[in-house]
């Protein structure tokens, strides 16, 4: 099973952290701005009522011209829908429309003749039905200058104007609102995010130090025995070292691995790739839970005695117990997944796995770490904003929306839904975000602990305290960049490393943290005996 879970941590540095705002809204240059034709592309909410009774909302997109529309519902009017006449509403319609909202086909003339004809003809707003299930950006035709369009335009779905065009040809009275309400600028979900990757560090990191104290102390009852020590093996707990060719063979591998997730992202392939998860969950849950309770009098013998199953070998009676119980979590919410709650279950397994990935994997002196995180860095910006130039959109972004698949996106990453954001989604961070930091901030605490360090004059305060920083300035950028993706190890790396490399040098001990990763001379936890 660890190999399992080496597996999965090669699916971890592929997600970044970025948020929820759909990139309908996001300016670009391809719409630039003028006079007449300078709104931000906004999210409309499109409430609905039939023969008095509320029906279904849906969400449309607003022009780059005419009025703004309100931001609160109290402040939207109920007004009533009429169908255009012609349909396409390039022409003066038959009949006057007095104080009405049109629904009109997408074609055949441009958005703002569509209505400048509406206005004309007394309308509130127009409402463009799109010829294709996305939404569309609305501007200005390029020989168009000082445009003045009295009504707001909004353009709705595909399939959302084919329902309110049978409900009209069915005679029934059909009622809108259209109010664009305002995200929030900092949502309480990113506060309880940062604290979740925060604390799933520190666990990992005390976790990863325990370990190497009780491999200390087993060398040091060895050496006292006067038995012969195999150095290389001696309580390692199963842990693999990487070195500088492994770390960066890992980021390309995860280059390759991306790239076929973007050609071959389809519903079945989310799905495996939920399998693979439920795999890598239920071994970190299985590692966590029974680690946890054999910290407990009442466990201790259930977690020391063995018994030999084949194929998996020796397995302690405390784990047939648990794995049993993890199997089913993870079957439960691979199986509940697209309900309200589900990102609980999709929260827990994902912290087990990132903690046991960091115990298995470490980082054995600050070479490797360089080397790992530089190249992890050098890899998210080119995914994120590079990758545009060969594929025409972000590939990072794309894996991480799920886009193709039917799906909500991969379940590779953490998330808590906006809990005061009126257009809803989630608040999200990539494992990759939390790991490969983690894995130096992990480095910091077992070297703290060798060096026998306090916890000021240690690097694992500094290293982590780096690491909030860095994820806190990725949440500022993520909201001034108007929800764009941002690649978080791109303020997260140069806050841990450089912190780490600055105040090794300052204290004189980068030599050894480079090339060692343990301090000088013997081990502290050895007490050598004077000679007789």
């Amino acid at each position: 099973m660890e190999l399992c879970v080496a597996f999965m941590s090669l699916l971890l540095v592929l997600i970044p952290r970025f948020g929820s705002a759909g990139d309908i809204v996001h300016q670009d240059d391809i719409a630039p701005k003028r006079p007449g034709c300078e709104n931000n592309f906004v999210l409309v909410k499109v409430p609905t009522w039939v023969d008095g009774v509320e029906d279904v909302e849906y969400v449309g997109v607003g022009a780059r011209f005419g009025p703004t529309l309100e931001s609160k519902e109290k402040h939207a009017n109920h007004i009533k829908l009429a169908m255009a006449d012609p349909p396409d509403g390039c022409t003066v319609p038959k009949n006057k429309f007095s104080g009405e909202f049109i629904l009109a086909h997408r074609g055949n003339c441009s958005f703002t003749t569509k209505a400048n004809i509406a206005d004309d003809a007394g309308a509130l707003a127009i409402i463009i039905i799109n010829n294709q299930t996305e939404l569309f950006k609305m501007v200005c035709e390029t020989n168009e200058s000082d445009v003045v369009i009295g009504i707001p335009t909004v353009m709705l779905p595909q399939y959302a104007g084919a329902n309110l065009e049978n409900l009209l040809k069915n005679g029934s009275m059909v009622s809108l609102q259209l109010y664009s309400p305002r995200r929030p600028p900092v949502d309480v979900a990113e506060v309880f995010l940062w604290l979740m990757a925060v604390s799933t560090i520190i666990c990992a990191s005390y976790w990863s130090a325990r370990s190497a104290k009780e491999a200390a102390i087993e060398l040091d009852k060895l050496l006292k025995d006067g038995s012969d020590v195999d150095m290389d093996g001696l309580g390692s707990n199963g842990a693999v070292d990487i070195n500088v060719t492994s770390a960066i063979l890992f980021v390309v591998i995860a280059s390759c691995f991306l790239v076929m997730l973007y050609k071959l992202m389809s519903f079945w392939f989310i799905e495996v790739l939920v399998v693979l998860f439920c795999i890598g969950g239920t071994e970190g849950l299985q590692t966590c839970v029974v680690s946890l309770l054999s910290c407990f009098r009442r466990f201790q013998r259930a977690g020391e005695t063995f018994v030999k199953i084949p194929f998996f070998g020796a397995v302690s009676y405390l784990t047939l117990v648990v794995s049993p119980l993890c199997i089913t979590f993870s079957v439960l919410w691979a199986v509940y997944r697209r309900y309200s709650l589900a990102w609980i279950g999709q929260d827990i397994l994902g912290i087990a796995l990132i903690i046991t990935v960091l115990q298995i994997v470490r980082v054995p002196n600050l070479k490797v770490g360089t080397v790992l995180l530089s190249c992890a860095f050098l890899y998210d910006i080119f995914w994120v904003f590079v990758s545009k130039l060969w594929f025409r959109e972000s590939v990072m972004v794309v894996v991480a929306r799920g886009d193709k698949s039917g799906e909500d996106g991969i379940p590779m990453l953490l998330k808590i839904p906006r809990m005061f954001d009126p257009w809803g989604g989630f608040s999200i961070i990539g494992f990759g975000d939390i790991i490969l930091p983690g894995l130096l901030v992990a480095f910091s605490q077992r070297y703290d602990f060798l060096a026998r360090r306090s916890f000021r004059a240690g690097y694992f305060v500094w290293a982590m305290t780096a690491y909030g920083l860095g994820l806190l300035i990725t949440y500022i950028a993520l909201n001034m960049m108007d929800g764009h993706g941002q690649p978080a190890l791109l303020y997260i790396v140069p806050f841990t490393l450089g912190t780490f490399l600055t105040l090794g040098k300052k204290r004189g001990e980068l030599k050894t943290l480079w090339s060692k990763g343990a301090p000088e001379g013997p081990c502290n936890h050895v007490q050598l005996q004077p000679a007789q």
